[in-house]
C-alpha cells in the first residue's frame, strides 16, 4: 500500500456510529492522517455537522437508535449549509437495495462492514480531494462573479455619469442623488441587499439625456413646448438603451430610468403612473433627484437654499411624492446634507467611480 502524507493542515472526519468498536476501528485507522470527530448517536451528528467547524467529510453508520443514518443524510443535503459535504455510509447492510437508497439520499460511498483499512484510507482519501477541488472550483467561480459584477457596476456609473455631464458640470449629481436615494431607502427600513441594489441603480436615472440635444439640455432659460415634448423623452431612452436584462442591477436601473418622473397624482411622465402603481425605486429616486436638482446650480437658475427645497419637496406630498417617502426624507436628511457637502461641486469631480461606492 502507498503510504500516505500527514497534511500540514489537517482535514476533519465525523465518525458516526453508535457501537464503540466501530468507532475505535475507524478512529484508529484516519487518525494518523487525519483530524477525527465523533458523533454516537444522530442528534450528535447533526450538531456538529451545522456547527461553526464543520466536517469536510463523514463517515455515517445507518443503523443507530433515535435518527436513521439515512435521516441524517437527508437533512444535511436539505441544508445549504452541509448539503455539500460529502457522505459515506459505513454500515453492516450489504444489499442493493440498501446501496441504491444511500445514493438517492447524496451519499458519495458505501462502505460495508466489516471495514477494510486500505479501502477506507482509499475511499476517504479520494473523495477529501474531490471535495478539495469542489470548493476551489466554486471558490474561483465566485471570484470571476464578483469581478464581472465590479467591471458591470463601473460600467454603470461610468454611463451615469456620462450623461449628467452633457448638462452638469462635474456629473456629482450622480453621487449625490445616489446617496440621498440610499438614504431614504435605508430610513423606510428596506433590506440591505434592496438598499444597495438601488444604490447602485440610481445612478442610470437620467442615462436617457445622452439622446438629448445639447441646445435643450444647456437652454439658459425655460423651454417651450416642443422641446418640452422632447425632454419628455429621456425616460424612455434610458430605458430603451437599458434594455430588458434578467441581471436584477440592469431591472433596477431599467426601472429607475424609466419612473423617476411619474407623480403620485398620475399627473407625470412618460407613462402617467399614479400612487402604488409607480415602483418603488421610481418613487425614491424621485425625491433625490428632485432636492439635489433644486439646490444645484443649472444653466436656467441658480441653487435654492435647502430650506426652500425641503418646503417645495414637502408641498409636493400627495400629488408629486409618495407621502410616507417625504417622512422618510425628514428623518434622513441629516445625512442627506452631509453629503450634499461631502461632494458639493466646489470640491470638482471625482477621480474614480469607485468613490460612488463608497457609504457614509
Amino acid at each position: 500500500m502507498t503510504e500516505l502524507t500527514v497534511p500540514t493542515m489537517r482535514q476533519t472526519v465525523l465518525i458516526v456510529d453508535n457501537a464503540p468498536e466501530n468507532i475505535d476501528v475507524l478512529n484508529e485507522v484516519l487518525s494518523p492522517f487525519y483530524r477525527i470527530k465523533i458523533a454516537v448517536n444522530g442528534e450528535r451528528a447533526l450538531k456538529i455537522a451545522l456547527g461553526e467547524q464543520k466536517p469536510d467529510l463523514i463517515l455515517l453508520d445507518v443503523m443507530m437508535p433515535g435518527i436513521s443514518g439515512y435521516e441524517v443524510c437527508q437533512r444535511l443535503k436539505q441544508d445549504s449549509n452541509t448539503r455539500r459535504i460529502p457522505i459515506i455510509f459505513v454500515t453492516s447492510m450489504n444489499e442493493i437495495e440498501d446501496e441504491r437508497i444511500g445514493f438517492e439520499l447524496g451519499a458519495v460511498d458505501y462502505i460495508t462492514k466489516p471495514i477494510s483499512r486500505p479501502i477506507v484510507l482509499a475511499r476517504v482519501r479520494t473523495h477529501l480531494a474531490l471535495y478539495d477541488q469542489t470548493r476551489e472550483l466554486e471558490m474561483m467561480v465566485s471570484l470571476r462573479t464578483a469581478e464581472l459584477e465590479i467591471t458591470r457596476l463601473q460600467i454603470i456609473h461610468r454611463l451615469g455619469r456620462a450623461a449628467e455631464f452633457k448638462d452638469n458640470e462635474t456629473g456629482n449629481h450622480v453621487l449625490r442623488m445616489s446617496h440621498y436615494s440610499r438614504l431614504i431607502a435605508q430610513a423606510m427600513g428596506l433590506g440591505a441587499d434592496t438598499v444597495d441594489l438601488l444604490f447602485h441603480a440610481a445612478p442610470m436615472h437620467d442615462l436617457g439625456k445622452i439622446g438629448i440635444p445639447d441646445h435643450i439640455l444647456r437652454k439658459p432659460g425655460k423651454l417651450d413646448a416642443p422641446e418640452w415634448e422632447v425632454m419628455r423623452q429621456h425616460p424612455a431612452m434610458g430605458a430603451d438603451i437599458l434594455g430588458q436584462h434578467k441581471n436584477a442591477l440592469l431591472q433596477a436601473a431599467r426601472e429607475v430610468a424609466y419612473t423617476h418622473h411619474e407623480k403620485w397624482d398620475g399627473t407625470g411622465y412618460p407613462q402617467g403612473l399614479s400612487g402604488l402603481s409607480i415602483p418603488l425605486f421610481g418613487r425614491i429616486v424621485a425625491i433625490a433627484d428632485v432636492f439635489d436638482a433644486l439646490t444645484s446650480v443649472r444653466p436656467y437658475k441658480e441653487a435654492w437654499t435647502v430650506q426652500a427645497a425641503i418646503a417645495m419637496i414637502e408641498e409636493g406630498s400627495g400629488r408629486h411624492f409618495d407621502p410616507q417617502l417625504i417622512a422618510a426624507f425628514r428623518s434622513a436628511l441629516p445625512d442627506v446634507l452631509a453629503i450634499k457637502d461631502r461632494y458639493a461641486e466646489e470640491h470638482g469631480a471625482l477621480q474614480d467611480s469607485d468613490e460612488s461606492a463608497r457609504s457614509m
